[in-house]
């Protein structure tokens, strides 16, 4: 399923993208308004939905909080250079990973397929492997995670940086590390996308007996995932 959704009131900008990720393979449809984004994002025809936060009457935020409720779809978020808060808002309610405008068709594309490449791998471990520990247990092939026999909500990257740690536990996993496996992409400078994610799992998760949170921050080395 090669689908991207573009929701932008940017009817140029989003004729230009659409151009160029047709020439790249990937089928597209648009949306020019949060409204019309949020109700085609959960049809289910798409893969992806490239969303842009600043877009009159109901803004990339609200449309992103609609598609929350009811979907895990990745959403890839355009952002203004500069808007921090939005960034980090736009992650906390869920966006799996931002892009700053201006940006290059190439550079969206690339964000696109980085992201796909992750929510689509092929599993090696087969339909019966499961990842457990704790009380966390994970079955990456279908994409499922519960903590105490309990399903957890997890966005597409949060998934993809839980399984990261889990078949990493014990031991502190740098930040870069994690950006390059579980978004696709080195970290760039300054960026906050892994600490917000990561601070979203911790409210997502449990406690361990002591009642410390499982996540634990392991100081210049990166993030734990604690064994009970």
């Amino acid at each position: 399923m090669n689908q991207v959704l573009l929701i932008d009131d940017d009817v140029e900008l989003v004729g230009m993208f659409r151009e160029y990720l047709e020439q790249e393979g990937f089928r597209v449809s648009c949306a020019h308004d949060g409204e019309a984004g949020a109700r085609e994002a959960l049809s289910g025809r798409s893969a992806i939905a490239v969303l842009d936060v600043m877009m009159p009457h109901m803004n990339g935020l609200e449309t992103l909080r609609r598609i929350r409720a009811r979907s895990h779809m990745p959403v890839l978020m355009l952002t203004g250079r500069g808007d921090d808060t939005d960034r980090i808002l736009g992650l906390e309610l869920g966006a799996d990973d931002y892009v700053t405008k201006p940006c290059t068709p190439r550079e969206l594309t690339a964000r696109i397929r980085a992201i796909l490449r992750r929510t689509n791998a092929p599993r090696d471990d087969g339909d019966g492997v499961t990842i457990n520990v704790g009380k966390l247990s994970m079955q990456p092939a279908r994409r499922r995670a519960s903590w105490d026999g309990v399903a957890l909500e997890l966005t597409s990257t949060e998934f993809n940086l839980l399984e990261v740690l889990a078949r990493n536990a014990g031991r502190p996993v740098s930040k870069n590390d994690l950006s390059e496996q579980g978004l696709g992409r080195p970290m760039a400078r300054f960026d906050r996308n892994i600490d917000v994610h990561l601070s979203s799992l911790r409210h997502k998760l449990g406690t361990l007996a002591d009642g410390r949170s499982c996540l634990q921050t392991v100081y210049r080395l990166g993030y734990q995932l604690i064994r009970d």
